[in-house]
């Protein structure tokens, strides 16, 4: 049995290495890693340096005082005082990117949800509460009383915490999420090669008539397409450190962060890494092997990709707390858990928990597949 096993094993790692395309999947694939985060650095980068002359130009519909026109000349505010209907009519045709009215002491800022308007409008609101100190620092004087004791009756200082940094933890997820999808992507084509390929091409029959059991079989096919989504995995996740270096000695967004990985992590990681790539191998062949031709095959398996990026993206985006409940649940449970780590929260009773029920998953789809193999109207129908 072991022999048998062996031999299907080699054939199947074999064929792989010498197939172009299973190389390309498992090799070329995972240099996109490296362009996804060095090109979402750069734009992060821009963001934050945007030039101040692209969202300055703000809109008044009414006069202001002597004291505004002057703080908003410190602050590069380009004063544009009209009628509420001239300027809504000039913010639609891009010649402002904010305008203010104003009904007694009640300021209200009209915007859309585009990036200028959001930048105009945190400009704005720094411009207003500047302005609503100089207004409070001059009635207190006026009415002989000590500004500073009222206003600074309390100090606020800011610490920036590294594992709280939204560029660095965005970046280091989103990483992840794409080495999970590599690793999807990678899968897909030995799985369907070895299943529907070989079914359309005749030598699935051949092989099924020698003296070996469907199992070795199946667990050869299955092994050998886990092999190839490990490897990518780990050529992922190496790519993704070395561009996480880059992007550090590049980008002054993270500029005194400390954005690498650390040794906990990156060993849970890699633990999460193999985990994965025995379930997704699994479920790649499982589907791969109800398909009659490759091309089947591959619109089938096509879906798994979208799959294993937005649940993560999604639970990122929202901030979904992992429990030991999320923990079980497929492709969820891997980006949660990561993101767990990254951010320093290691709960090992969620690891096992993913571990565990990824492995009873495993162990349905190979007894899904065996008993698929053993049915020949399932193998050879037309």
């Amino acid at each position: 049995m072991k022999s048998n096993l062996w031999n299907i094993l080699k054939k199947e790692l074999r064929e792989m290495f010498r197939d172009k395309k299973s190389l390309s999947m498992m090799l070329i694939i995972p240099i996109f890693i490296p362009l996804i985060m060095l090109g979402m650095s750069a734009l992060f980068e821009m963001q934050s340096e945007r030039d101040i002359k692209e969202y300055n130009k703000i809109g008044f519909a009414y006069n202001l005082s002597p004291e505004e026109k002057s703080l908003a000349k410190k602050m590069n505010i380009e004063i544009t005082e009209d009628s509420e209907k001239n300027l809504k009519e000039k913010y639609k045709n891009g010649e402002i990117n904010l305008y203010v009215t104003k009904n007694a002491n009640t300021y209200t800022l009209n915007i859309d949800s585009s990036d200028n308007s959001v930048y105009a409008k945190s400009l704005v609101e720094q411009y207003y509460n500047s302005y609503k100190t100089y207004l409070q620092q001059n009635y207190l004087t006026q009415n002989n009383i000590d500004a500073s004791n009222v206003l600074n009756i309390i100090t606020i200082e800011e610490k920036l915490i590294e594992q709280d940094n939204y560029f660095a933890d965005f970046i280091k997820n989103y990483a992840f999420l794409f080495v999970i999808m590599a690793i999807t992507v990678s899968a897909t084509y030995p799985a369907t090669d070895t299943t529907a390929g070989e079914k359309e091409r005749g030598t699935l029959e051949t092989l099924l008539t020698f003296p070996i059991k469907s199992k070795d079989i199946i667990l050869g096919k299955f092994l050998s397409v886990t092999i190839s989504s490990i490897i990518t995995g780990i050529i992922s996740f190496i790519l993704a450190i070395i561009s996480l270096i880059i992007a550090q000695n590049t980008f002054s967004i993270y500029e005194g962060l400390n954005i690498m990985f650390t040794p906990i992590t990156m060993i849970i990681a890699f633990i999460i890494i193999v985990v994965y790539s025995f379930f997704i191998s699994g479920l790649c062949i499982s589907i791969a092997s109800t398909c009659k031709t490759f091309k089947e095959a591959q619109s089938a398996l096509t879906p798994l990709t979208f799959i294993s990026l937005f649940p993560g993206m999604i639970a990122f985006m929202i901030s979904v707390n992992t429990t030991p409940l999320l923990s079980a649940i497929p492709f969820l449970n891997y980006s949660l858990i990561f993101t767990d780590i990254n951010a320093g929260n290691i709960n090992y009773l969620n690891i096992v928990i993913m571990i565990i029920s990824s492995f009873i998953y495993i162990a349905i789809v190979l007894n899904y597949i065996i008993k698929q193999y053993k049915s020949e109207k399932i193998l050879f129908s037309k």
